[in-house]
């Protein structure tokens, strides 16, 4: 290559830096089969994930409204008169 017919040490550099980068090229090349099935299978766990989430959504919001008829005290109840001894002022 270039370092075999020029024999100096800038040649030597720059044909280790261009097989360095032939290097990287080909590992990038080799890495987006990976990162294109990891791409997919998250995309494909966002969408389970959507779906999950747009059901809590739907229980919070009905969890949200109002009842629909109102609903009865709990506990025990005494219905009583007045206390006698208590004075109104006018």
């Amino acid at each position: 290559m270039l370092s075999s017919v020029l024999r100096s040490k800038r040649a030597v550099q720059v044909n280790v830096a261009i097989m360095r980068a032939f290097v990287s090229l080909r590992r990038m090349l080799a890495g987006n089969d990976a990162l294109s099935r990891k791409l997919a299978e998250l995309e494909r766990q966002l969408e389970d994930h959507d779906k999950g989430i747009k059901t809590r959504f739907e229980a919070i919001r009905e969890l949200m409204a109002p009842p629909a008829r109102p609903r009865r005290e709990i506990g025990f109840h005494i219905k009583e008169d007045s206390v006698p001894y208590w004075v109104k002022r006018k």
